[in-house]
């Protein structure tokens, strides 16, 4: 049995923003409909927390795949050659279990992240949103920006990081590829003053964005954290939005934009106005009037880890792309 290896570069040319955005909402739509499998993922943490191995299962009925995604989450690589995110998904058919492809999960993850907040800025931002925020300048902050301009007509771009140097490279680089004027910002309550659509896509641990600095008829995706124990948004923030998650289950044990807040007292699970994927079914309302800040707690899920797996994996057999290795996994009896 033959197994497609298909690398970071290959990916990037694969899975164009634009085809991941419509994976996405085809993948989050099947799971609010009851045909998709979700189990909440196994961390293994390092001592000190130091870095994780995180393990995704999921199961997609109408592509009929299934795989696990299994990646290593280091936050401390900034600065550093490596990426924070590292590792594969594998990819299995339905019918016979048959592995199918082995794909590197640092792209699958940058693209399909930004993806999702993509459909969901795309359902919850106002149409007219042409002011965007970026609070961060990694990996998370230059595909959001390519999302983001999928699904708005942004005009203009405020960054915001830690790292001035960072910001200012990314400004140039960014803003010359996509054409968009990008400005970097002395603090993150000076960038987001008057924001349409805001993403926090930092590795922060204590809150960057504050309830004060929000503007009415804003939205927000809330990417950068996905553990218990760090947070991007205060109290504030979350409780002047309208929250809406990828998952419920991953949120109230995953989040710490929503976990802290609960443990305050501040709010408990009815604050989650629903999930995306039932706003895109029509089972939940989204926005509701043109002055109510509306927020995306992102944690990643599985289930977008197959879809732009499968995506990828149709691609490539079309295109001939990726390298093909002989694995195992045919029968074999001993007479």
């Amino acid at each position: 049995m033959d197994v497609l290896i298909i690398n970071q570069q290959e990916v990037v040319r694969l899975l164009p923003m634009a085809e991941a955005i419509e994976a996405m909402r085809a993948a989050l739509a099947a799971l609010a409909r009851g045909d998709g499998l979700q189990p909440l993922r196994p961390i293994l943490w390092l001592p000190e927390r130091v870095g994780a191995l995180g393990m995704m299962p999921a199961y997609l009925g109408h592509i009929q795949a299934m795989g696990i995604k299994v990646v290593s989450v280091f936050p401390g690589n900034a600065g550093t050659p490596y990426d924070a995110h590292q590792g594969a998904v594998m990819l299995f058919e339905t019918t016979h279990g048959r592995l199918q492809a082995i794909i590197d999960a640092t792209e699958i993850t940058a693209i399909r992240t930004a993806a999702t907040s993509g459909v969901a800025t795309d359902l919850l931002a106002r149409p007219e949103a042409t002011e965007l925020v970026i609070l961060g300048a990694g990996v998370q902050a230059r595909t959001h920006l390519a999302a983001m301009l999928a699904v708005r007509p942004i005009r203009r771009v405020r960054l915001w990081s830690r790292t001035p140097a960072g910001a200012a490279a990314f400004a140039e680089r960014e803003g010359s590829q996509h054409q968009v004027p990008i400005e970097v910002s002395a603090s993150a309550a000076e960038a987001v003053r008057g924001a349409d659509i805001i993403c926090t896509a930092t590795s922060a641990r204590d809150p960057v964005l504050l309830g004060e600095m929000l503007s009415p008829g804003a939205h927000i995706n809330a990417v950068g954290s996905s553990v218990p124990f760090t947070r991007e948004l205060d109290t504030a923030a979350v409780l002047r939005s309208r929250l809406f998650v990828d998952r419920r289950e991953s949120t109230v044990n995953e989040a710490g934009d929503f976990i802290f807040p609960q443990q305050e007292g501040a709010l408990d699970e009815s604050h989650i106005q629903g999930e995306i994927g039932e706003v895109l079914i029509g089972a939940r309302p989204g926005r509701e009037g043109a002055g109510e800040i509306t927020l995306f707690k992102s944690l990643g899920l599985g289930i977008e880890d197959v879809a732009a797996a499968h995506h990828i994996f149709q691609q490539a057999v079309a295109a001939g792309a990726g390298i093909r290795i002989e694995l195992g996994g045919e029968r074999h009896d001993n007479g």
